[in-house]
């Protein structure tokens, strides 16, 4: 009986998994728009304004996750990006911002080879 009802319990958790995938999608599209993502990283998030600038679709989450949050701390501590254009618009960024963010750009089609 206890198998059946963890067995079960994991079913429903793994149905949830894409309506909550979805929900930080949206939330992540909301964000690049009222943040201005767009304006340096280029509509499509693969042509930026300036080749300098990373190609961000289809870049894995737990990167950009991982990023955003480094930008945000600055060069301050371990693992902190310093940049003079990235640090002060991470820092407007919640923690959730940063994780529908990340979702949102990493569902985009993007250019990112894998090499074996």
């Amino acid at each position: 009986m206890k198998t059946i009802l963890t067995l079960t319990a994991f079913s429903l958790a793994a149905l949830s998994l894409p309506a909550h995938a979805d929900k930080r999608i949206e939330a992540g599209k909301a964000a690049v728009t009222k943040f201005n993502c767009a304006q340096c990283h280029g509509a499509d998030f693969k042509t930026p304004i300036d080749p300098a600038y990373p190609n961000l679709a289809g870049q894995h989450r737990d990167y950009l996750k991982h990023a955003l949050t480094a930008y945000k701390r600055g060069g301050e501590g371990t693992n902190g990006r310093a940049n003079a254009i990235m640090v002060p618009e991470a820092r407007k960024l919640s923690n959730q911002d940063i994780e529908n963010i990340s979702a949102y750009l990493a569902s985009l089609p993007g250019s990112l080879v894998l090499k074996k």
